[in-house]
């Protein structure tokens, strides 16, 4: 089970997922890039880690064509599989309810698979769409990468929905005698019930800072612009917003 042993990999490499004080140059409101805002726009993928929590669980079978427990059932096809939960918890998450369809492809230099959601339900979130998890091979020895494509949508049971479009791609980086680097690059977009944020960028961090540290993103808000510098490599929780007139404010991650 080749085939498997790659995407297993896929999935634990997923786990190892000041304004101006010129009056002139302030900004209203509505015209800033909060420190909520950038969370969200770099948290997205935990929105959906029950879920990847649930396909993980998927992979850890002996070959039979079926598999089932307390809480689900997975058929098992030579391109993929399909799985309907009934109240799992997997690895502490919350409630998992619905079905899930995943096709796998390979060609020579990649091995994907595309999971397709429908009213599928973590807790009393609620996620639509596709995820498609690329490992791209190379020097696996030096770095290994892989790429999420996302079409999904989020809705919570207050009626806040979050939904992400696009393709970011993370990498692990090994140097002798350094610390491992996780970078993020890649294009995306996320919708925040009426806002719109563009996102794409390379930044990086070592695995021991739980901050992003190096590297920049241009994001744009609503049809705002600005740039978000995340520093020299310093492990801290600070970032540096620039605004198109050439404000600088100081943000906390």
């Amino acid at each position: 089970m080749k085939k498997l042993g790659l995407l297993a990999l896929i999935m634990g490499l997923v786990f190892i997922a000041s304004c101006s004080d010129d009056a002139e140059d302030n900004l209203a409101q509505e015209q800033e890039l909060s420190q909520a805002e950038l969370q969200t726009i770099l948290n997205t993928d935990e929105i959906t880690s029950a879920v990847d929590t649930a396909l993980a669980e998927l992979y850890n079978f002996t070959g039979a064509t079926q598999k089932s427990n307390e809480c689900y059932t997975a058929e098992y096809t030579d391109n993929g599989f399909t799985a309907t939960f009934n109240n799992c918890v997997l690895n502490g998450s919350e409630n998992i309810n619905g079905t899930l369809t995943v096709v796998y492809g390979t060609d020579a230099n990649t091995t994907t698979y595309t999971a397709t959601f429908v009213d599928f339900f973590v807790g009393t979130i609620k996620v639509n769409g596709t995820r498609t998890f690329t490992l791209n091979s190379g020097q696996m020895d030096e770095a290994i990468s892989f790429t999420i494509t996302s079409d999904i949508s989020v809705e919570y049971d207050d009626g806040k929905t979050i939904s992400e479009n696009g393709a970011k791609t993370f990498e692990f980086v090994f140097e002798d005698g350094q610390d491992t680097l996780w970078n993020l690059s890649g294009n995306w977009t996320v919708m925040v019930d009426g806002d719109t944020y563009t996102v794409s960028g390379d930044v990086s961090r070592s695995l021991i800072c739980e901050y992003w540290t190096m590297g920049s993103m241009q994001i744009g808000k609503n049809g705002l612009q600005v740039d978000v510098d995340f520093g020299d490599g310093t492990c801290d929780d600070k970032a540096t917003v620039t605004y198109p007139n050439g404000a600088i404010e100081e943000i906390t991650l």
